[in-house]
């Protein structure tokens, strides 16, 4: 099945557009300094064409979480394109939001990183029934559970405060989507505790778990096998 990776409502190109703006001054310092990782060598590729490196530092995370908005990106657009079987209207209302603020968070790093930023990843959704609302919102909720954990789990990791403010404000949207979709599939399942521990707070992942699971959803495989971790 074809997955369409473009198509936005004219709205949702306006939000796009004023969400670069917003975000523009820092867009501009990474694009900067992704200039200068790929001066350094950060960005090279395994030996496999197939296979991408995120790279080092504050750009590797920063590819990191551009390679889950590609992902989520291009699922919402196909779940868009391709409604299920007896969506309703709100549902119809709850998923064309989700999918504009995926594809502004998509289109927001690919500016940011420029020429830093990894190429476009080919899609994988053969195991996702597309026609089937169980199929899709299972797959949702997998996808949005994955990128709240993955933003909760490198964090930590982001050393400039101005890219940590903007993935703060990136994961809170990723995680109004996870308690959405969790309660379209189960009412009251908001804030579960298959993601939320019992201290009241999300659980996390690592890089390496976040880019298995979500391979399974790629054709084009992502690793981070170049990243340098912070000594502790």
């Amino acid at each position: 099945m074809k997955t369409e990776t473009n198509s936005t409502t004219g709205g949702a190109n306006m939000a796009r557009r004023s969400f670069l703006r917003y975000a523009g001054a820092g867009a501009a310092a990474v694009a900067v300094l992704g200039a200068s990782s790929c001066r350094t060598g950060h960005f090279d590729l395994p030996a496999n064409e197939n296979n991408i490196d995120i790279g080092m530092g504050d750009i590797g995370i920063l590819n990191y979480a551009y390679a889950l908005e590609q992902l989520e990106a291009a699922f919402y657009l196909q779940v868009i394109a391709t409604p299920y079987s007896g969506i309703s209207s709100i549902e119809t209302s709850y998923l064309t939001d989700i999918r504009d603020h995926e594809v502004l968070h998509r289109d927001f790093f690919k500016a940011a990183l420029g020429s830093g930023a990894i190429g476009s990843l080919t899609t994988d959704f053969s195991s996702i029934n597309f026609s089937d609302r169980t199929s899709v919102l299972g797959a949702a909720k997998l996808l949005e559970d994955t990128g709240v954990t993955a933003y909760d789990g490198a964090g930590y990791l982001i050393q400039s405060a101005d890219y940590l403010t903007i993935a703060g404000k990136i994961v809170s949207v990723e995680a109004r989507h996870a308690a959405l979709i969790s309660n379209l599939i189960k009412s009251g399942s908001f804030a579960d505790t298959d993601q939320v521990d019992a201290n009241g707070l999300n659980k996390s992942a690592t890089i390496a778990q976040v880019l298995a699971g979500a391979n399974g959803f790629l054709k084009t495989k992502v690793y981070a096998s170049n990243f340098n971790y912070p000594k502790v």
